[in-house]
């Protein structure tokens, strides 16, 4: 089975399923002959040509919209928006047009369709090419929202959002784009939308986080008895495995790395509150980034959380 990067994985799962699936097309800024800013659709305009592979006009707007309309008309887009800071152009698109089809249609039409954008923080880029706003996609009904947190949850989500009748954001996060190397088996495997898997088995508290902050996190809890959950999906949000680790563990850290407020870890939060109260041993405790704007390179590293910032949280409510 080969090792390979989040890159290679989803360049895979792309070309597998474009050779499987006839209507399955890309489209995005550079993504053809380029094969992407970060090379993730490389080789596939050689493969399946320019009427599959579309390098479209620099108009995030523009590309979301173009999706919309091949999706409803049957066939499968996965567009790709160069980063998530420059999505908030296409934000009307996926907003009032996307996530509302299957209802304003009254389920005569669907919207399969894909966005696929980095996000996050680490690579020390310039300004807008690091944001993490997921939370403002994940208030939107209709809209899924998916967080692959290495390469092998990256191909499986991806094959599993593309098949799905409904939008799905997918949010890849570039500081993993080459980081880390996993076993990712070539051919047919889906990872279910919806579903968290438990990383590490603990017993005396549970850390969720997703995307880049999971292998911070569960750096950060060696030694201790934690149980670490990746939610890969976060709209909607797999609410039964958090509140039966929350029940069994009695305590529960937040990690992201979007700011605090308002941030994915209060909706996470307010479900245990409301769902598992009489279980906490301990406040619920998160850590985010500040609530200011994504700093340039210099300040990232006091920005976004830390390990020691984490495993700090770990021992707050271990002590509590």
């Amino acid at each position: 089975m080969p090792q390979l990067n989040m890159v290679q994985a989803i360049n895979l799962a792309l070309r597998e399923e474009m050779a499987r699936d006839n209507r399955l097309v890309v489209l995005g800024e550079d993504v053809g002959r380029d094969g992407g800013v970060f090379r993730v659709t490389e080789g596939l305009f050689e493969q399946f040509g320019g009427d599959r592979v579309m390098d479209t006009p620099l108009s995030e707007s523009a590309i979301a919209g173009a999706a919309i309309g091949m999706a409803v008309c049957g066939m499968r887009p996965v567009a790709e928006i160069q980063f998530m800071g420059f999505i908030y152009a296409a934000f009307d698109q996926l907003v009032a047009h996307a996530a509302r089809i299957r209802t304003r249609s009254r389920g005569r039409f669907t919207c399969p369709l894909v966005i696929r954008t980095p996000y996050g923080g680490g690579i020390k880029a310039p300004e807008l090419h690091e944001e993490s706003t997921e939370a403002l996609f994940c208030h939107v009904p209709g809209l899924k929202v998916v967080v692959p947190s290495g390469p092998y949850s990256a191909k499986g989500l991806l094959l599993a959002a593309i098949r799905d009748p409904d939008p799905v954001l997918f949010l890849e996060p570039t500081r993993l784009y080459r980081l880390v190397k996993e076993e990712v088996p070539e051919g047919d495997y889906t990872l279910p939308l919806g579903t968290a898997r438990i990383v590490r088995q603990g017993g005396a508290v549970t850390v969720v986080a997703w995307g880049s902050m999971l292998q911070r996190t569960i750096q950060a809890v060696e030694g201790y008895d934690a149980e670490v959950i990746d939610p890969m999906t976060l709209a909607p949000f797999d609410g039964e495995t958090l509140l039966a680790s929350v029940r069994k563990t009695g305590r529960l850290v937040i990690v992201h790395e979007a700011p605090l407020t308002c941030g994915l870890g209060a909706e996470i939060a307010a479900t245990v509150a409301e769902e598992a109260i009489l279980h906490l041993r301990g406040p619920v405790v998160r850590v985010a980034a500040p609530d200011v704007p994504v700093p340039l390179a210099r300040l990232m590293d006091r920005y976004l959380p830390s390990v020691e910032r984490i495993q700090a949280a770990v021992k707050e409510v271990l002590t509590y």
